[in-house]
Order: C-alpha cells, then sequence, then structure tokens
C-alpha cells in the first residue's frame, strides 16, 4: 500500500547524489566517535601531566601521588594509563593518556624504557589477537599513536638516555620532540637550544615524526599554518593550568614578577602550536601508527611465526631420521647376535661329531 505523501528529492535534477559521500563518512565518524592514545615520557619534575591537563582542559591526575627523594632513590618505571571521553559540539573522543612516572628517576637509568617499549609491544600484540579473532567488528584501539618526549632545557641538549630512548622507540611510534618549561629560558636560549637537539637528533638517526607535506590545492593558510609548525619542532612549551587576570581579560597562564607568561600565547611558547599540530594531524598519527609502525610489528610477528613453523618441521624431520636410523642399529644389533648364535650353535655341532668318530674307532681296535 503506497504513501500519500509524495517523495521528495532535495537535489537538483542532473544530480546524482555521490557528492554526498563524505556527508555519510562524517555522520558515521561523528556517531562512532574517535580514539587516540597518547604516550607522554620525561623526567619527572618537567609538567607532563601539567601540560596534559591544559591540552585537553580537564583533569586526568585527580589524586597523583608525587614521590619524596628517598622515594625516586628505588623507583622503577611505572606504566599510569589514564581514560577519558571527551566531548566537543557534538564530536566524541575517547582519549588515552599513557604517563612513566619514575623514567630516568633512578641512579641506574639503563633499564628505564624497557616496561615503556614492552608496554607499546604489548599494545600492538593485543590489537594483533582482536584482529584474528572472532569478533573484529568491535576491536577496542589502544595502540600508542603518538607519543611525547620531555627534554629537560637544563640539559644544554640530549642526555644519553634521551638519545638511547629515542632510538630503542622511534621505529615503533610517533616521537614527538618536547622542550618542557620553556618559561626558564630567553627566547635567543630556546632558539639555540632548538638547533642543538635537531642537530642531534639528525646525527643519531633519530626519526622523529614528520608532519606530511601540503598538497597544492590547498589554500594558503594551511600551507603557512604547515610550514610554522614545522619550524617550531622541537616543541618549547609551558604548562599551567591556573587562571589568571591580565589587563581585564583572563588568561591561562603564570605570574613572575618580571611579567606574565600566556599558556596560549605563540609569542611567549609554542603550546598552541603543539595542540595545533596534535588537533589537525591526529588522523595522519593514527594513519602512520597503522601502515607503518603496526605493519612492521605485524610482518615480523608473522615472519617470526613462520620461521618457527618451519624450524618445528624441520626439528620432526630429524626426529623421524634419528628413530630411523634407530630402528636401523636395532635390527643391525639384533640380526648380529642371531649371527652369533648360529655360528655359536654350529661350533657345538662340529664339536659333537668329531668326539663320536673318535669313539668307534676306539672300539675296533
Amino acid at each position: 500500500m503506497s504513501s500519500d505523501r509524495q517523495f521528495v528529492n532535495p537535489e537538483q535534477p542532473g544530480y546524482v547524489g555521490f557528492a554526498n559521500l563524505p556527508n555519510q563518512v562524517h555522520r558515521k565518524s561523528v556517531k562512532k566517535g574517535f580514539e587516540f592514545t597518547l604516550m607522554v615520557v620525561g623526567e619527572s619534575g618537567l609538567g607532563k601531566s601539567t601540560l596534559v591537563n591544559s591540552l585537553f582542559l580537564t583533569d586526568l591526575y585527580p589524586e597523583r601521588h608525587i614521590p619524596n627523594a628517598h622515594e625516586k632513590l628505588k623507583k622503577t618505571v611505572k606504566i599510569d594509563a589514564s581514560t577519558v571521553e571527551i566531548e566537543e559540539r557534538g564530536v566524541k573522543l575517547r582519549l588515552t593518556v599513557v604517563d612513566t612516572p619514575g623514567f630516568g628517576d633512578a641512579l641506574n637509568t639503563e633499564d628505564s624504557f624497557r616496561q615503556v617499549i614492552a608496554y607499546i609491544d604489548e599494545q600492538f600484540e593485543r590489537y594483533l589477537q582482536d584482529e584474528s579473532g572472532l569478533n573484529r567488528r568491535n576491536i577496542v584501539d589502544n595502540r600508542v599513536h603518538c607519543c611525547f618526549y620531555f627534554i629537560n632545557p637544563a640539559g644544554h641538549g640530549l642526555k644519553p638516555l634521551d638519545i638511547a630512548f629515542m632510538k630503542a622507540i622511534h621505529h615503533k611510534v610517533n616521537v614527538v620532540p618536547v622542550i618542557a618549561k620553556a618559561d626558564t629560558l630567553t627566547r635567543a636560549e630556546v632558539m639555540k637550544l632548538k638547533r642543538k637537539v635537531l642537530d642531534e637528533i639528525d646525527s643519531h638517526s633519530i626519526q622523529i615524526y614528520s608532519l606530511p607535506d601540503c598538497d597544492s590545492d590547498e589554500d594558503e593558510d594551511y600551507k603557512e599554518q604547515c610550514k610554522q609548525l614545522k619550524e617550531a619542532i622541537p616543541f618549547a612549551v609551558v604548562g599551567s593550568n591556573g587562571i589568571i587576570e591580565v589587563k581585564g581579560r583572563k588568561v591561562r597562564g603564570r605570574m613572575y614578577p618580571w611579567g606574565v607568561v600566556e599558556v596560549e600565547n605563540p609569542d611567549h611558547c609554542d603550546f598552541i602550536k603543539l595542540r595545533t599540530m596534535l588537533v589537525t594531524h591526529m588522523q595522519d598519527l593514527q594513519e602512520v601508527t597503522q601502515e607503518i609502525h603496526y605493519e612492521n610489528y605485524r610482518s615480523e610477528k608473522l615472519a617470526g611465526g613462520k620461521r618457527t613453523s618451519k624450524a618445528a618441521a624441520r626439528s620432526s624431520k630429524d626426529e623421524a631420521v634419528l628413530d630411523k636410523d634407530k630402528m636401523l642399529q636395532d635390527k643391525e644389533e639384533e640380526l648380529r647376535r642371531m649371527q652369533e648364535m648360529v655360528a655359536k650353535m654350529q661350533a657345538e655341532m662340529q664339536k659333537t661329531n668329531s668326539g663320536n668318530k673318535g669313539g668307534v674307532r676306539s672300539q675296533q681296535v
């Protein structure tokens, strides 16, 4: 039974409608929501938690315990993952921030990053198992998509621990170097430290996350934004959760005797540039993780499994050959014993026959 209401086509005649496909993808993505995992690594006291809370305007660590100097002596690296649901203008983001308290605090820092690497590999392995399982529609992606590595501004460059850690993880995760507490340096000192950090990264062949090149059809404002973001690496940031009033307006920043440092002022620090990079290139960070880092792990895992299966087949084949050789040896041993028994019986029969012939001759005489 047909309805009395007439079907209304909102499009104009001669318009097929497949140009509306991006809108369908947009509606589906907004309904499903987005997932992103950010890891922050660096020494204690560099403002990692404060920066993360400033980036996403939330408090991810309401009950954080700050250890004293005595506790830091024997403290090991701990993996602390916090997940929060953020919604902005109807778009939902499931954000997971992985913090590493205790990194670089111990006197012996040789094994500081082993647990971090183990956590990254564990998330890759879990995703691989879920992807190979039966229920593939509701896979939770906890893979680390980006790693902010905090550099001490008083270190005059990269420390041996910084170099060793970034070289160990640069092929597993997107590394973004961040100079912490940039308000402790002058503008000239910040530029000098940036150049030195980049030179050391290049000299040690460390691969940090590089922003994708802009297409030729992009607008000029976006091209200029990408250019400034590339020039700002490594980002020199200042974090603050406090709101202060400056000239009649409220801003987030830090108050000093000589003035105010505004966190969201691009002339004071690179905080707004770091947040812009993270938000505008969040999809690219996920794609690089999926197409490069995860695929490398997956191919190595599958290749290792094939080598294991080949080794098992080779060992089983060797065992079969050994069993066959043992059977042949047992048969040869049994045949040798039988030959010895036959030879012994023949010798006894010859001895008996010779004894009977001697007895007959004595009776004839």
